[in-house]
């Protein structure tokens, strides 16, 4: 018999392909498998479901909740349902609105991942009696062990198409110390071709969720108080026209601007919540070299001599990542320049540091 055996795993199931795939791998390696999912829908949002599910949190989850118990049912194992729904409003909705009313750019699947799915879930499982020696979940992202720390380094997928260390950067030393990634070597065509090879098609053939609202509108969590018009400004603070409310814009947003006459595209390059203003510019405006940081997540020694050269960082998903160096740190703050200037550095969205595929460090952008 397999030592696994006596290692209990509990894995976050959400519904989909990965996070299935996930526990059916640790169920085949021998390991006690149980399932736990969130219940975050309380309907107190004006979400309707688009027959669609596209993102996790709307009124689509009684469809996810039925997936997460087929899943239980197929693969012979315990599951439990932690309803979450007064946590995730406060600290991930009541977070996203905090930031787009301050002029910043939320990321709330990070805030979920690091407070919710691996932080307030875990938390109240145990709480409910449910014992377990580690936690895994469908992320495409791996582990490995580094002599600067006492806990696994958190790396980049094996398949960078398909790389979630982004999204899991603001987990911690003592998060990640009990976690374990089974899809972290594996492509996603791979994965889908195990719940084929299985007959679990349904799940294979299901569609990836894209966002962490279900309508993708994120204005239905403001109120008509948040959409307080106001002035369009250039630099110089000459009048362009009439924005509809600061919760509507984001850094290098071109598109809704509603401003003609000018000869160049026109983008936000600024937010300034206290005057109510939304500042636009041209693209080259959009350019900075150097990056300020705070809320700093240091997942080795910050006074590792890593952080004195080079580095590869990250300014949001998208981003593939540009050679930068770290000119100054504090305990909670850092301050990044890059080689080349790079594009649209946004207030509130997650700055990943890596090395060698690795995430040693991750903060929150505060301004360039």
């Amino acid at each position: 018999m397999s030592s696994n055996s006596n290692v209990t795993v509990a894995v976050g199931l959400s519904g989909g392909v990965d996070s299935a795939m996930a526990a059916w791998k640790l169920k085949e390696q021998g390991y006690h498998v149980i399932g736990l999912t969130m219940s975050i829908w309380d309907g107190s949002v004006p979400i309707t479901g688009n027959g669609a599910r596209s993102g996790c949190f709307g009124p689509g989850e009684a469809e996810d909740l039925r997936a997460t118990e087929e899943v239980a049912r197929r693969l012979g194992i315990e599951h439990a349902v932690i309803p979450l729904a007064t946590e995730y409003k406060r600290l991930v909705l009541d977070y996203f609105r905090g930031e787009y009313r301050a002029g910043r750019t939320p990321n709330p699947c990070v805030r979920c991942n690091q407070s919710m799915k691996f932080g307030f879930m875990l938390e109240s499982a145990k709480k409910m009696g449910i014992d377990f020696d580690l936690f895994a979940t469908g992320h495409y992202a791996r582990l490995a062990e580094h002599p600067d720390v006492n806990a696994p380094l958190l790396l980049q997928a094996q398949d960078l198409s398909k790389d979630q260390s982004y999204f899991l950067s603001r987990l911690s030393r003592e998060q990640l110390s009990h976690v374990i990634f089974p899809l972290g070597e594996f492509t996603k065509r791979e994965v889908k071709q195990w719940a084929r090879d299985i007959g679990w098609d349904d799940f294979a053939n299901k569609e990836e969720s894209q966002d962490f609202m279900e309508c993708g509108d994120y204005t239905v969590l403001f109120s008509k108080e948040d959409s307080r018009p106001g002035d369009f400004v250039d630099a110089e603070g000459r009048v362009l026209g009439e924005h509809k409310g600061i919760v509507h814009y984001t850094i290098g947003q071109r598109k809704g601007l509603h401003i003609g006459g000018e000869k160049e595209p026109l983008f936000v390059v600024a937010i300034d919540p206290a005057e109510n203003r939304v500042v636009l510019g041209h693209k080259k405006d959009l350019y900075s070299q150097r990056i300020k940081a705070s809320q700093v997540n240091w997942l080795i020694c910050k006074e590792s001599p890593i952080f004195s050269g080079k580095l590869t960082a990250k300014l949001r998903l998208g981003h593939q990542g540009a050679m930068a160096r770290m000119e100054s740190f504090a305990e909670d703050s850092l301050i990044i320049s890059f080689d080349e200037p790079q594009l649209s550095a946004t207030p509130g969205q997650i700055l990943v540091l890596y090395y060698e595929g690795g995430v040693v460090a991750s903060a929150v952008i505060d301004r360039n």
